[in-house]
């Protein structure tokens, strides 16, 4: 079953607590960095389903019971991109193609993709974006440094 992914909720949520941290979850702040975390909480809040795969799922019960995807950079990639039986599920598209709600992870360094970041508004060609780490609201996406970048369109949930 397919069901729509709802962009205002995620936005919302990603507008309230962009410059806090929901106590409903952990704050992987200093073990880490939050950005991933706080991405799949906004993808939660736009209608995801959890898929309790241990592996290769996408779900948070507790700081110690969750799946890698739900807050690495890299596997949350993976799981959208391949994700194809519970959960949200996107693929790869330009900036001009990426609508609010929608996920963009930097690579700032010559490893690795390292900062996911939730698109909250779009003006224009201007793209503005609400993150953790470097806790941002509505920050204009041309304000970061990176080498390259990664637009992932939320295509919908499967259920």
């Amino acid at each position: 079953m397919l069901k729509q992914y709802n962009r205002n909720n995620a936005v919302s949520y990603a507008k309230k607590w962009a410059l806090n941290r929901n106590p409903k979850f952990y704050a992987f702040d200093n073990i880490g960095g939050d950005c991933t975390n706080f991405i799949s909480q906004c993808l939660l809040a736009g209608g995801g389903v959890m898929d309790f795969d241990k592996y290769f799922g996408w779900f948070y019960i507790s700081q110690h019971n969750r799946s890698p995807s739900w807050a690495s950079v890299e596997y949350l990639q993976k799981f959208l991109l391949s994700n194809n039986k519970k959960g949200p599920f996107a693929k790869v598209v330009d900036l001009n193609s990426l609508l609010t709600g929608d996920i963009i992870q930097l690579k700032q360094n010559f490893v690795s993709f390292n900062h996911s970041l939730i698109i909250s508004q779009k003006t224009g060609n201007d793209i503005y974006v609400c993150a953790h780490d470097g806790d941002s609201l509505n920050r204009p996406l041309s304000s970061y440094n990176y080498i390259s970048l990664i637009g992932l369109h939320i295509q919908g949930i499967y259920e």
